[in-house]
């Protein structure tokens, strides 16, 4: 998109520059640009940045909320096309060279259109599960969900217990816990929310007696749903999309922290990885190879990330700082590169890394916060990001007018992604600290 809007504005601009010069010579107001032509590249610029915006944190919020078992895996399919990009520069040049900038961006703005049905396909997900005590299926629970009915059928030994909860009214919702203990099943809490059971109805020529709410056990073979009811039911009160509250949360502070320098230490490698090389002597051709070398491994690290935290050897955050430090590191390491082939180890090693923590941005958030407060968390950290997204790369370029050399730039982004994952040593204290006000509030509500 860069590139169709710098052939807009050198038309503009040449356009911007007769008009002066009929202006000057002719003195006529009628050759003069209008004002609306100016401003329309301003208008692309934001126009394609708020959508470019409101569809990445939409597309993250709901591959989370269908994924739970291979989430980091999804996620890195669905980030793996960025690495890639370095083959839309040679092919909107073609483009422009054949269709020129007005055809380019029909052509584009059609094969974005193609995103609307495809997205359609996103529905919500009715049922819900208790986000405190996840389950994982091995064949022991099997759940059935269609337009007309939901089954839920739970095995389990002679020890397990189900108690269900009726709530009176017939408007009224219901609740059932299931506490199941099998072989690799444990403090399993399956919550669903609006839905009708089947039960006797009351006898209508004896309407004045009421029962009490019983309170019955079910046999541990199976539990069957009846009919589903769906229904929109609006959001509580409480549930905020944007709330100043999140700064008080310690995992928003800690992801948000760690979120901010890795954006502002990622995009400086690859805006000043070709210049620096172009300085050490190496031609262009050589530079540019540089540059897709880097996008295939960062897809490839992506992949391969996504698939090693979905093993659960150990926590995806641990994951996230190893790669963060590894990149740093990296980075400090780039100014004894002086040479192509030194060049291009930096290249793979730091599109290893930075591909390693950015195919794992998503997945760690969920683990911190949970499905259901993703969207504000990922929204709220994003502008924090964004600001140093677009802050880092005029920070080493002014370092570079100040030294007259590249390494300060890569310095400063090493510095940047070793400080990174320092906030993830406090998820332990955080962790502490939401089981203490989890027990307050089950004392006080005692």
């Amino acid at each position: 998109m860069g590139q169709l809007l710098n052939a807009w504005r050198k038309e503009r601009n040449r356009d911007r520059k007769a008009a002066n010069i009929n202006t000057e010579e002719k003195r006529a107001p009628s050759h003069r640009t209008p004002g609306w032509r100016l401003g329309m590249d301003d208008s692309a610029s934001f126009l394609s940045g708020l959508g470019f915006a409101c569809l990445y944190q939409t597309a993250a919020v709901m591959t989370a909320r269908y994924f739970k078992k291979r989430l980091a895996l999804s996620i890195a399919i669905a980030r793996s096309g960025m690495g890639l990009t370095f083959v839309l520069a040679p092919f909107t040049q073609l483009l422009i060279d054949i269709y020129g900038w007005q055809g380019t961006l029909l052509i584009f703005g059609g094969i974005m259109l193609n995103l609307v049905p495809s997205s359609m396909l996103l529905r919500p997900i009715n049922l819900k599960y208790s986000q405190d005590s996840p389950c994982k299926n091995k064949g022991n629970e099997s759940l059935t969900h269609d337009k007309h009915s939901a089954a839920v059928t739970d095995h389990c030994d002679e020890n397990s217990s189900k108690e269900r909860e009726l709530k009176g009214g017939l408007g009224q919702d219901y609740i059932v816990t299931s506490k199941c203990q099998s072989t690799g099943t444990a403090g399993c809490v399956v919550t669903v929310d609006s839905i009708s059971l089947q039960r006797p109805e009351k006898d209508p020529f004896n309407s004045k007696s009421s029962e009490p709410a019983r309170k019955t056990e079910s046999s541990c073979n199976n539990l069957q749903w009846a009919k589903e009811k769906p229904k929109s039911q609006p959001a509580p009160s409480n549930q905020l999309l944007f709330h100043l509250s999140l700064l008080k949360d310690p995992f928003f502070c800690i992801f948000t922290w760690s979120f901010l320098f890795s954006q502002l230490a990622y995009f400086i490698p690859t805006f000043h990885l070709a210049a620096r090389a172009r300085t050490l002597g190496i031609d262009n051709m050589s530079a540019s190879y540089l540059i897709s070398v880097a996008g295939i491994t960062e897809t490839v690290s992506q992949l391969l990330s996504g698939w090693i935290a979905d093993q659960n050897w150990t926590k995806k955050y641990h994951y996230h700082m190893t790669y963060l430090t590894l990149c740093g590191i990296t980075n400090l390491l780039c100014p004894l590169a002086t040479s192509f082939p030194l060049l291009m180890t930096y290249t793979v090693a730091f599109s290893i890394f930075g591909g390693g923590y950015l195919g794992l941005l998503l997945p760690v958030l969920v683990d911190l916060v949970g499905v259901p407060r993703l969207h504000s968390y990922l929204g709220f950290s994003s502008f924090f990001a964004g600001i140093a997204a677009i802050t880092g790369p005029p920070i080493a370029g002014w370092l570079y007018d100040y030294t007259q050399t590249y390494a300060c730039s890569f310095l400063f982004a090493g510095t940047c992604a070793l400080i990174s994952p320092i906030s993830f040593f406090f998820v332990p204290l955080a962790q502490k600290w939401k089981l203490k006000k989890e027990d307050g509030l089950s004392i006080i509500t005692t």
